[in-house]
């Protein structure tokens, strides 16, 4: 009980003080503080269990991997951007990196807490990007991951759901009914939760630093935003579905590119 409580003061002062923000400052601007509760290894193991989930079922039902050229392709792109991950957070470095494609429909893609990257096959056969269009896709959602935007809003929700008492009973490892929920509830809040706009805009200006540090073209953005919007009539993409709107995201990418252009010329340069 006394650890209990000591768990609970502590999730309170954090709740009350905030947090540090999780990346270093840099061109993109991105330093909002933010609120984690969870700790960074619980968040990391539910991640790793739904991900290897994911990659089983893949697996058993033939869809894992099973274009050689694209997966080689994703892999490329993706482990330039994963070089330049070091400048946001050094810690990214250590990560334990998984890069993978699956047969599947949906214009998606994601990057779980940790380093966990998925691309669907439905973002490059119905969108059919250049290699700067698809680093731009990768780099918002590797941007995601080293802000820790999955982990931020699991935090929120389970103090929502189950109460400050039961998410320090999680914390601690204690029983309870609640806890055993709030355990089993990890993979289910990483993709049922929504990012909220700020955490969109935030992932776009560092995915949009990611893509010219590894040297991909920043520019590729407007018009793979633009073509992304258009890409299902009326009715855009799922994966737009809690993005910015299409103006002003432009409008947001096009203030930053006097400072993205000249790290994409370094870039190109070395």
């Amino acid at each position: 009980m006394k650890k209990l409580t000591l768990a609970l003061v502590a999730v309170l002062s954090l709740q009350i003080g905030g947090c540090a923000t999780t990346t270093s400052k840099s061109a993109s601007g991105v330093e909002r503080r933010q609120l984690l509760l969870l700790p960074e290894r619980h968040v990391e193991s539910m991640s790793l269990q739904s991900y290897q989930q994911t990659l089983k079922e893949a697996d058993g039902k033939k869809t894992l991997n099973t274009d050689p050229a694209a997966l080689a392709r994703v892999r490329e792109i993706s482990n330039r951007l994963i070089a330049q991950t070091p400048v946001f957070r050094p810690d990214a470095k250590n990560w334990k990196w998984e890069i993978n494609v699956e047969k599947n429909n949906q214009v998606n893609a994601y990057c779980m807490p940790g380093g966990k990257i998925m691309v669907f096959t439905g973002l490059i056969d119905q969108l059919k990007p250049t290699d700067d269009e698809l680093a731009v896709v990768i780099g918002h959602e590797i941007s995601h991951a080293l802000r820790e935007h999955g982990r931020e809003r699991m935090s929120q929700a389970y103090v929502q759901q189950f109460g400050l008492q039961a998410l320090a009973a999680f914390v601690t490892g204690s029983a309870g009914t609640a806890a055993v929920q709030a355990a089993g509830m990890g993979s289910q809040l990483f993709f049922a939760l929504p990012n909220s706009r700020t955490q969109e805009t935030e992932a776009d200006r560092m995915g949009l630093e990611l893509t010219a540090r590894a040297g991909y073209n920043p520019e590729s953005a407007i018009s793979l935003w633009t073509r992304m919007s258009k890409l299902g009539g009326n009715k855009p993409p799922a994966y737009l579905s809690d993005h910015p709107a299409d103006e002003a995201r432009i409008n947001d990418l096009q203030k930053l590119m006097p400072k993205m252009l000249p790290l994409y010329e370094q870039a190109k340069a070395k």
